[in-house]
């Protein structure tokens, strides 16, 4: 059942219900919360170690969930689907990530991968179990993407590459559930005010030592931190998701960054000077 608003929102009554990941902070609380103030029911998913006051505080439900551990997604994802029993699922909020970076030469792969399971393969996993609810609700999925799902930048290889999976996976998503009616829609914001980058910004410099990267990682370390005082407030991203799981027809992807031209000029210059313009930020190169 839906209600229009009379100006193309597809408003959500009060009986349906969203998943959303990652909500213990940040976006994903953002995101709970304003759900829950527009009388969506939300379930929110954190980790064991997560404090549940805030979200159990705004009346959301909270869900302990560890999306890289195949018994937690299973557990977490029958608990939700038994507490909806016949109600609808109106969406899934696949917010839940982490990022790391650094010289790719230099990476551990131990810790490229477990970007990778928490970002992308986390996402499947966590996705699976709803599809079928989704499918019978015509809901809605969105998945949280980045800016650096369209432009790979230095030192944060395994982040920009998690998201450009998760650009590609959403792709096929969308059109595998094309004729059932459900929109899967990809969320692109610029660096938000978290605590996603407080491990890349706070890495020790020291493991660079004597390495040609020791001139450049303080600068692009001092860099990130920047970016994440300046960044987006959490809220800016929330009220994106939330209009992609409320308006009649969500566009397929939503920028969310201060000055869009800047994005959309980013992605029409051509590599090789996209290349030299980087370098020259980055390596202070002629």
């Amino acid at each position: 059942m839906t209600q229009s608003n009379g100006n193309g929102k597809d408003e959500r009554v009060t009986e349906r219900a969203v998943v959303v990941t990652g909500a213990a902070g940040g976006i994903g609380f953002a995101t709970s919360r304003l759900l829950r103030e527009r009388g969506f029911r939300v379930f929110g998913t954190l980790l064991e170690s997560e404090d549940s006051t805030r979200l159990e505080q705004i009346g959301a439900t909270p869900v302990r969930l560890e999306v890289t551990n195949a018994a937690s997604v299973q557990q977490a994802s029958r608990s939700i689907l038994d507490q909806l029993g016949s109600a609808p699922l109106a969406g899934l909020v696949n917010n839940a990530g982490i990022a790391d970076g650094g010289p790719l030469e230099l990476l551990d792969i131990g810790a490229v991968r477990h970007v990778f399971e928490v970002n992308v393969l986390g996402l499947i996993a966590i996705t699976q179990p709803f599809l079928p609810k989704l499918r019978e609700s015509k809901g809605r999925i969105v998945n949280m993407s980045s800016v650096s799902g369209r432009l790979a930048v230095p030192f944060l290889a395994p982040y920009c590459a998690s998201k450009f999976a998760v650009e590609a996976i959403s792709d096929s998503l969308r059109r595998e559930l094309y004729p059932f009616g459900v929109h899967v829609v990809v969320i692109q914001p610029a660096v938000v005010r978290t605590a996603i980058w407080d491990k890349a910004a706070k890495q020790d410099v020291e493991r660079y030592r004597g390495t040609v990267y020791e001139p450049v990682i303080p600068e692009a370390l001092r860099r990130i931190r920047k970016s994440q005082q300046k960044g987006l407030d959490p809220a800016e991203v929330a009220r994106a998701i939330v209009e992609a799981l409320t308006v009649a027809e969500p566009p397929t992807r939503v920028p969310v960054v201060k000055k869009r031209k800047n994005l959309l000029l980013a992605s029409w210059i051509p590599d090789r000077m996209l290349d030299r313009m980087i370098a020259r930020k980055v390596w202070k190169t002629p």
